[in-house]
């Protein structure tokens, strides 16, 4: 796995903080008409936000997923059927016809880029079809499309897999999925909405499992977080406990889960992970300005030692910087909790290696 060339390999969970200068690149009304200009442009902002985690000292890079509206909206660039709307600020995308993967390799395009220009490993996120249904099928508007969330979801599963495995061939390192509505079924009033939240549980595996089985070479990681509001906090309440017994059936490498929320819980649910998987650990805050000091972090790495090996644990913050365009995080405010996990991941290899 490309996240072992080291003890304690310090990485991001996948998006970092976007300038007006990259926002305006992804903005239609503002974005260069020459899409020369465009690639140039925005190659640029990659290679300095790619720069900037090198600089932090960071084992595992990603390209902030600067070329893509939100974490999730690659989808509807991959494959035709989504109608682009944006509301206060935000980019929405709602299925109103069947899908059809028409600009295919689009994340395996983003690994190749980052792989031309650092040693690092690096990490290139897709979004899981769970959570794809959950924000873009629509009880009104989807219906022609298909009939249930499901359908839609189940749609979504070649579609991904494909992506998945150019994802492989590109030379990705980690290859996340990210299902932050997986997560939310932590909190008991999320799980009083559904007639059947088990049957939520196993769907999503049993989706995840069918774009992930069989596919060997990168760590393969599911990303867990009860949502990132920004400055405004989070969503989901409550500890991992009761999803546990449905992460532990999905054929991942490495659970990407956040614990420097109150709202998470305290850790005695990593004694449940199989030693033959990592914890990407949530130990450096993404949501408020506090930065995190080095000794801190290092003391909750400690506190997870306590029911993991050093071998199991990658640091991490507790979500991406900016999972939406919109996200008003500074950019200099991420750099510094970098470089302080980063800090924090070398003391712990001469304590632990």
């Amino acid at each position: 796995m490309g996240s072992n060339r080291v003890l304690f390999p310090a990485g991001v969970v996948g998006s970092m903080p976007r300038s007006q200068f990259v926002r305006d690149l992804l903005d239609p009304g503002r974005a260069p008409d020459d899409p020369d200009e465009f690639s140039v442009r925005m190659d640029a902002a990659v290679d300095y936000v790619l720069a900037l985690q090198e600089a932090a000292g960071l084992d595992v890079v990603s390209d902030g997923e600067y070329r893509r509206r939100s974490y999730i909206g690659i989808i509807a660039d991959v494959a035709d059927g989504f109608v682009r709307e944006r509301k206060e600020g935000l980019w929405w995308h709602t299925v109103v016809e069947p899908v059809e993967a028409k600009r295919t390799g689009l994340a395996a395009a983003e690994a190749k880029y980052l792989k031309a220009r650092t040693g690092r490993a690096v990490k290139v996120c897709l979004p899981s079809p769970y959570l794809l249904g959950q924000r873009m099928w629509h009880p009104q508007r989807s219906i022609a499309a298909y009939p249930t969330r499901e359908a839609f979801m189940r749609a979504l599963v070649p579609i991904l897999r494909a992506e998945l495995l150019l994802l492989r061939d590109a030379g990705a390192d980690v290859i996340q999925f990210d299902d932050p509505h997986l997560c939310l079924f932590v909190d008991p009033d999320v799980r009083g909405r559904y007639e059947n939240p088990g049957r939520e549980l196993d769907l999503c595996v049993d989706l995840l499992n069918q774009i992930v089985d069989g596919v060997d070479g990168p760590a393969v990681a599911v990303h867990l977080c009860r949502r990132n509001k920004g400055r405004a906090g989070w969503v989901g309440q409550g500890g991992y406990g009761p999803i546990l017994p449905a992460l532990l059936r999905l054929n991942v490498d490495q659970y990407v889960m956040e614990f420097t929320v109150p709202a998470a819980g305290d850790m005695d649910a990593l004694e449940q992970i199989p030693q033959d998987r990592q914890v990407g650990l949530g130990c450096v805050d993404c949501r408020s300005p506090r930065i995190d000091p080095v000794a801190e972090i290092v003391h909750r790495v400690e506190q997870a030692l306590e029911f993991l090996r050093p071998e199991q644990i990658v640091l991490n913050p507790d979500c991406g910087f900016a999972p939406g365009n919109a996200a008003e995080i500074p950019v200099e405010e991420a750099f510094a909790k970098l470089r302080n996990e980063a800090d924090a991941a070398r003391l712990l290899r001469k304590k632990y290696g």
